[in-house]
């Protein structure tokens, strides 16, 4: 039988974050591909040491780093974190275009070596980076998968355990719409403990609260550090994202695809609830809203189409 196999493009914070927590899963091989004008070795760096942990940690999978992208060929699932962040002076559209044209270049050359490949988008603006892999690589909407709402779903999830001082494991509530601090969409509608309701747990002013920080989750974390953003929950959201379909897991979680309908939404990337498994998505689920959650997914769809329009 065939070892599994999957490629995380970019070798940065995160990419490296990534690698480490899928390769001590044990259930597949990983590759790392980055640029040498970008990266220099950094990449076969951290593939050689993360290789020289698998004694202590138990995994017999392999990490490696590449180049170039014949080491690629034939993987399962595809991460692409590539992409630089805005600098001083740097208009939303220059990043936007900017982004664009490595996610173009990067998703086409993965595509071309793994024609039968999920793609996870990392990169940002991350709805808008779907509508770019889609097209470079000639996918079916399936296999395009944007993090996004995995990440923000996990900041959600944690504000609300902390504040009732219950485990992240026992809240179930989604992030869904878009992946920026004012497009994302906290359903606390449908937000349980336990299977209790949290709006029955808590007042509606701490419950906004969580929310208002739950959206602002990222910035706060960048903040912090000063320098770069955050590392550790994004490669944990992803790496459970890639899992799931290596292991044809089934599983439900908030991801951005191309909506054909859901939500009364059509042709434009945004976040949902998808069941995800072997081949990317398997299903998409609308959860039900109230009106303005509805209003709000809806505008978050918008905000993604009138950027998409950007695009060059």
């Amino acid at each position: 039988m065939a070892r599994k196999k999957v490629t995380i493009i970019g070798a940065g914070m995160t990419g490296g974050a990534m690698a480490q927590r899928l390769i001590e899963r044990d259930i597949c091989d990983v590759v790392l591909q980055d640029d040498p004008q970008f990266a220099g070795t950094m990449h076969f760096g951290k593939a050689l040491d993360e290789s020289q942990a698998a004694a202590w940690e138990g995994f017999s999978h392999r990490i490696s780093a590449t180049d170039g992208w014949e080491e690629t060929r034939n993987s399962d699932v595809v991460i692409c974190t590539a992409g630089a962040p805005r600098k001083p002076g740097m208009s939303r559209e220059e990043l936007l275009n900017n982004n664009a044209a490595i996610v173009r270049a990067k998703v086409g050359e993965a595509a071309r070596h793994s024609p039968g490949a999920a793609i996870i988008i990392f990169a940002n603006p991350m709805d808008a980076m779907c509508h770019v892999a889609l097209k470079a690589s000639g996918f079916p909407r399936e296999r395009i998968i944007g993090q996004g709402g995995m990440l923000d779903s996990a900041r959600y999830r944690h504000f609300v355990a902390d504040a009732l001082g219950v485990s992240p494991v026992d809240v179930h509530g989604y992030v869904i719409g878009g992946h920026t601090d004012t497009t994302m969409v906290p359903v606390v509608s449908q937000t349980r403990v336990g299977g209790v309701p949290l709006t029955d747990l808590l007042p509606p002013d701490r419950v906004q609260e969580i929310v208002a920080r739950a959206m602002r989750g990222g910035a706060e974390i960048t903040e912090l550090y000063k320098t770069g953003s955050a590392y550790y929950a994004p490669s944990a959201a992803t790496v459970a994202m890639a899992e799931a379909i290596l292991l044809d897991q089934r599983r439900l979680m908030p991801c951005s695809v191309l909506h054909q309908g859901e939500y009364g939404i059509r042709d434009v990337s945004s976040g949902t609830v998808c069941q995800l498994g072997e081949g990317g998505i398997q299903r998409t689920f609308e959860l039900p809203l109230t009106d303005d959650e509805r209003a709000r997914v809806v505008a978050a769809a918008e905000a993604t189409r009138e950027l998409v329009k950007l695009l060059t």
